[in-house]
């Protein structure tokens, strides 16, 4: 299979938009997508606590093979998030330390890779947030083909490259870049309605009222 990168055009987010969304978690952005749009749960940040937030690259592997990973890292632009389509297969991974310190090195905004890292020292050291299934000590194979900036299925999800790529300790969500407009403004306004929970939970309200869940059905004993 020979390594291919299609030329796509896609509407840049501005720095004020992915500032914004850099505060919204990944579990409200998934409610504001109809509670979809959320990948593997086993996909998680190699480092605890890190967020992600950036438009896609996308990469498609051939399986155990990191050639197009190392095209792609090397082609993104400062603040985007390559995210790897390598078929869930976790006993090899798709990156390590070098491919994380050229992301750092050129200011890609993280990885996201369906499938395992290592190097995991290495990787807590660099400081950029990297999600995965979790880490191995197998290395990929090289040169054996793969495609950069197509639609790719990663970790359940549909990816294009330009779509917003969020992340936390929650997992990934993956929000299409047609609908990111609406979605910001829906979360915002979930944001804004939790708070008002939060205000209520405080000051003594149960969540049934909070809420609104139906009243409970009184059975009597026999």
């Amino acid at each position: 299979m020979a390594m291919q990168r299609y030329l796509v055009e896609y509407r840049h987010l501005s720095p004020q938009t992915l500032a914004v969304w850099s505060s919204v978690p990944s579990s409200v952005a998934s409610d504001a997508l109809n509670r979809c749009q959320s990948m593997d749960s086993r996909i998680k940040p190699m480092v605890p606590g890190m967020r992600l937030c950036g438009q896609a690259r996308t990469v498609v592997t051939m399986p155990g093979d990191n050639s197009m990973v190392h095209h792609a890292v090397s082609l993104a632009e400062p603040g985007d998030v390559v995210v790897v389509a390598g078929g869930g297969l976790d006993d090899v991974a798709l990156a390590g330390e070098w491919v994380v310190r050229c992301c750092k090195r050129r200011g890609l905004g993280g990885l996201v890779v369906d499938g395992s890292v290592r190097d995991l020292h290495e990787i807590r050291g660099l400081g950029l947030p990297v999600f995965a299934k979790g880490a191995v000590a197998r290395g990929p194979h090289k040169n054996f083909g793969g495609k950069m900036d197509v639609t790719a299925a990663i970790g359940g999800v549909p990816v294009n490259p330009g779509d917003l790529i969020l992340g936390d300790e929650d997992g990934v969500v993956v929000v299409p870049l047609a609908f990111a407009d609406a979605a910001l403004s829906q979360s915002l306004a979930l944001l804004e309605r939790e708070r008002r929970w939060t205000e209520q939970i405080e000051a003594g309200a149960t969540l049934v009222d909070v809420l609104g869940v139906p009243p409970l059905e009184i059975v009597p004993a026999d």
